[in-house]
Parts: C-alpha cells; structure tokens; sequence
C-alpha cells in the first residue's frame, strides 16, 4: 500500500519574476491558501500520510511551512523537509532523500496539480512488474512547455522534455508512482526528466497510464494568475453519499464485525467511479447495534478500516465516515437516547457537509431505506432508493456519474 509521497519543491522559480524572489513557488498563496495546501489535501485524502518535501531554496520558509501545518493534522499526515546540500535538480533531489524513501512511493511537482485518483496507479503498478516508474500522462492543446511522452500501450517507448512545436501532445503530468530501486545508481546532481527517464526507458522499466484530469502549473505568470479563480472552484466538489448496510455490503442484520461483512455486487466499483469522476465518496450509517451491545464503536471502526483495505486492491477509496451509534430503545445506557445524527434526521450529511468542500446542488445520497431518502430530502440533496442488484449498474441506469472525463476537466 502507497502511504509515502515526495514533493519537489527545489525550482527557484524564475519565470515568475519578483514574486518568487523570496518565496519557494509551491508556496505562493492559490485562493486563500499556499498551493501547497491544496498538493497536501490531495494526498491526505487519498490515504498518504508520510510527505517528504525535497527542498533548496528558501528551505527554510518550507521548514516552516511544513511545522504544525493544520492539513497534516487533519489528515494525521507526517511532513518531513529533505534539503539539498547543492542545486542538485530534481533527480539528485530524489537521491539525496533516498534514505528517507519507503519502497515505493508517489513523486510530484510542487507547483503543479494534477486532479486525479492517485490511487489507480497504485492498482496499475500493482500487474506491471517490469515498472519501476509509472507516470501519468494528460492530453493538452499546446504542449510546448511540457515533457511529451511517446507510448505504446502502457510502457513508455520515449520522452521529450519539452515539445519542440506548439500544438496538442500527450505530456508528462508531474506525478509518478516510483520504486525506490529506480535511483539506485542516480547520480549526486542530475535531472529526473532529462537524465533519470530518458535512462530507464531505455531499460525497458517505465509505463504510464493516462488521465483526464483538471490539470495546471503555476509555473508563469498567465497559469498563476488563471489559477486564482480555477482551482478553488475546482476543489469545491460534488459528493456521493451511501449508506452501508443493503447498498455497499449486504444487511444480513447488525454487521458489525469484518467476519459478517459481504460486498454488494458493483459496490467496490461504484466507488471507483465515483474516484475517478473526481467526487467525494462518504459513507452515512445508522449503527443501533452499538446501542444494542452487539458490537462495540471498535468493532465499527475497524471495519471501516477493512472496507478501505479491500477497495485500496481496486484503486479506491471513502473520503470520509459518519456514524451514528445511538438508540432509544439500546441496552446500552449511554447510547440509550434519540439523536440527531440519526437518520431520519439529516445530523451526519450535516456535518460532513461543515467539514468538507461540497458542491450539494451535484451531490446526491443512495440509500436502500425510506429512512435514508428522508434525511437527503430535508436538505434538498438528489436522492435515490436501491432496491438491490449491482450498485454500479443502477448508478449508470440512473445517470447518477457524469462522464468521468468530462467531469474533472
């Protein structure tokens, strides 16, 4: 499982002129908040929780930055500062962090977003044994600025730092998925693209797999200014909210424990599509059983844990988890009461609602009970009723998913 990702960091930024002469370009403000911010929310969401930013100028302000940061609080994230003992370019960046380096791990640039699910490169390298670097790949109309990559199937034939000619090409988008033994003889001060690359390619050891994200650098002046309106509109996203028990698993009454947890056919799978459509995935459950001593808010917890286990194999994940354990007929005294989390009541969708960035007008809640469609219909969210079958296919009957493309442009 991916949990590790280092951020480049090190560019002095020029292009950019007086605003970077005394700030490192990841953190320039985007919205209200350092770039970096939105690189952080990213990974935390999809699972990372140890970040390494590889740094050289201005180390000291990513130093900073990286100390008690709020986004790793709330992601339970580690943020570590790898610096350069030199400008040793972003391959000798990787190198020289390489004692901090897990097997294998995400590498991205700290001034540019791809919006994707990260996660579906974790599930690709996982039946491309030969590589040992995949990239992603993203088609734009000019890609004169970019690294443009020349395929055939997944494994990378070759790669151009920059394309010669304006015009469309299929460019390296600036995340990776690496293996730790792709540098291991990379020397002290090289390029990843121009030196590290080119060299495993020649070896037959790179793949790549497209996406068709929203995609910006903040490289120079025209895409940093673009990106002040885009990218906080393109963080504000819709959301899909499920109930559990009859719609992702099966309600053979009070599942409470991993050894009764079975999947709903397609329901692995609809959360994927959701991933890749670039939706929030939550999950909003009534949990009596707690208040009826079934089981215990561990045993709801880790099957929680178990659940993102088996949808990680598929390259998915659940953005977030609401529960409500109470009861007023429990035996349990102290969740012997009526809540408001407690759907018909819309107290969990509510609070998800606080705590995440969600466009509701796109969102919706599928829901298998009258119960479940009451709580969305107070808040004017999109309901629908499940009735069974395979969840992926009533998603698409439903038109619930736009075009997963045509979504996360």
């Amino acid at each position: 499982m991916i949990t590790q990702a280092m951020v480049l960091c090190g560019g002095l930024g020029t292009r950019l002129g007086s605003l970077t002469a005394d700030t490192p370009k990841p953190l320039l403000h985007v919205g209200d908040r350092p770039f970096l911010d939105v690189l952080l929310h990213e990974l935390g969401r999809h699972g990372i929780r140890d970040v390494v930013f590889l740094a050289s100028f201005h180390h000291d302000k990513i130093a900073d930055y990286a100390r008690d940061n709020p986004v790793a609080k709330r992601f339970g994230m580690q943020l570590r500062v790898s610096v350069e003992p030199e400008q040793a370019g972003t391959g000798g960046a990787l190198a020289h962090a390489l004692p901090l380096a897990q097997d294998e791990f995400l590498v991205l640039n700290g001034d540019s977003w791809f919006d994707i699910n990260v996660l579906a490169l974790e599930a690709l390298s996982g039946r491309l044994a030969y590589a040992d670097v995949v990239l992603t790949l993203r088609e734009i109309p000019n890609a004169d600025r970019y690294g443009v990559v020349v395929t055939e199937g997944e494994k990378v034939l070759s790669f151009l730092e920059r394309q010669a000619e304006p015009g469309p090409g299929l460019v390296n988008a600036g995340i990776y998925l690496m293996r730790k033994s792709a540098l291991a003889s990379v020397p002290a001060v090289c390029s990843l693209e121009r030196d590290v690359l080119p060299a495993l390619i020649e070896q037959g050891r790179v793949a790549a797999c497209r996406f068709d994200g929203y995609f910006l650098d903040i490289g120079v002046p025209q895409s940093f200014a673009q990106a002040q309106s885009e990218v906080p509109r393109q963080l504000r996203r819709p959301a899909c909210f499920f109930d559990r028990d009859g719609v992702l698993n099966r309600d053979d009454g009070y599942v409470g424990q991993v050894d009764r947890f079975v999947w709903i056919e397609g329901a692995r799978e609809a959360i994927k599509a959701c991933n890749d459509a670039g939706w929030f995935v939550f999950v909003v459950t009534n949990q009596a059983g707690v208040a009826r001593g079934y089981y215990t808010e561990d045993d709801v917890h880790h099957l929680y844990a178990h659940i993102q286990s088996e949808i990680r194999a598929v390259g998915a994940h659940i953005d977030d988890l609401r529960y409500c354990p109470y009861h007023p007929d429990g035996v349990v005294e102290r969740y012997k009461r009526t809540h408001p989390w407690r759907k018909p009541e819309p107290g969990m969708l509510l609070d998800l609602i606080e705590h995440w960035n969600i466009d509701l007008d796109r969102s919706c809640f599928i829901g298998d009970q009258e119960t479940d469609i009451r709580a969305g219909d107070s808040i004017n969210l999109r309901t629908h009723l499940f009735t069974g079958g395979n969840l992926l296919a009533f998603m698409k009957t439903a038109q619930i998913l736009p075009d997963a493309s045509a979504e996360r442009r």
